[in-house]
């Protein structure tokens, strides 16, 4: 009989979902005069102007007014998440005088674009009665970057334009609580975390192209020299003698490395900018180059979740009694604006 063995799955393919059209468009010669370009531009703007923009965000995008939430925290609810930009690696100082190394992830122009109910994204397939069903998730998109409505094709601006949100370059869904659900056009900020939460950051690995085994998998490799010929950078034997003379499944061979959507858990918030919504997490290990974009979300990690309440489901600042510093340090970051030493007299 043969053995049962591990199953090795394909490369993973991205699928659109069903109700989300082809965003970018072929851009033909219209044959458009300057006069008409120029009214399509002041249309524009008068509709997506940036000195309308506040916080990363525009604050009032709805056709109708916001629906605040007001619904206290429990353990087990799951919120969005955000959609961020990777724009660098910096350092910083902890209280102990340990330098760390930071990314810098700036969440740009997010908002809700779409809730889907839990009626709909997880429909029940029991025969048993919805009550008695648990844990069931809705679906809340996002949306980061605004984008020039002229490039987009009219399919894709129906999504953003029912709910009077401006059109976004990124999409992503975030599974959250039915309690979590807010309404299309609530603006997401970057204190949507506070700093010293863990959170998981899930972004595609930079891609490397074709690669052999010692810059793939960091193989030692041979000799440069004694005796050694055209062997230097090759992996050597990949075979197996006696009953298993065959290449075992999963063996570390050459082939295409990076371009792969990968998760980052446990990692540490900071630091955060209010005023450019820039998030500072721990490590230089994000994945992605700069100036891609990645996901961030509460830790999965069981014993890193949250303890005390977040600010939950978002922080809307219409509803927050004081307003918040510029920068915001977790307690174990030493601050710039904080003296490095001090010196106490001579008694």
């Amino acid at each position: 009989s043969v053995p049962k063995r591990e199953k090795y799955l394909p490369k993973p393919r991205y699928r659109h979902p069903e109700w989300l059209p082809k965003p970018l468009r072929v851009l033909h010669d219209e044959q458009l005069t300057k006069d008409n370009k120029q009214f399509l531009d002041e249309v524009v703007q008068d509709k997506y102007d940036p000195s309308i923009i506040e916080f990363g965000t525009k604050l009032s995008p709805l056709k109708i007014d916001l629906i605040e939430p007001t619904i206290q925290w429990k353990q087990g609810m799951k919120r969005t998440g955000l959609i961020a930009k990777k724009i660098g690696v910096y350092p910083l100082w902890l209280k102990n005088g340990k330098k760390v190394n930071s990314t810098l992830l700036q969440v740009v122009d997010n908002e809700i674009v779409k809730y889907i109910p839990p009626e709909k994204f997880f429909p029940v397939k029991s025969k048993k009665p919805a009550i008695q069903i648990k844990n069931r998730r809705g679906c809340l998109v996002v949306g980061a970057e605004n984008i020039d409505p002229q490039l987009i094709t009219k399919e894709y601006y129906n999504i953003f334009n029912d709910t009077g949100v401006t059109p976004k370059r990124v999409l992503r869904r975030f599974i959250v609580s039915p309690e979590a659900a807010l309404q299309p056009g609530t603006p997401l900020f970057a204190t949507h975390f506070k700093p010293g939460e863990i959170v998981d950051i899930r972004g595609k690995t930079i891609d490397r192209g074709f690669q052999g085994v010692m810059k793939r998998w960091g193989f030692k490799g041979m000799p440069a020299s004694h005796g050694v010929t055209k062997t230097h950078r090759r992996p050597g034997n990949i075979g197996s003698g006696g009953e298993k003379s065959r290449v075992m499944p999963g063996t570390k061979m050459p082939g295409h490395m990076g371009n792969r959507w990968r998760i980052i858990r446990g990692v540490r918030i900071l630091r955060i900018n209010t005023k450019y919504n820039v998030i500072w997490v721990l490590g230089h290990n994000i994945p992605g180059e700069i100036n891609t974009y990645c996901y961030i979300y509460d830790t999965l990690l069981p014993l890193r979740q949250l303890t005390t309440a977040p600010n939950f489901p978002t922080y809307l600042p219409s509803i927050t009694e004081e307003s918040l510093p510029e920068e915001l340090y977790a307690d174990n970051v030493h601050s710039f604006a904080d003296p490095t030493i001090e010196f106490k007299e001579e008694s």
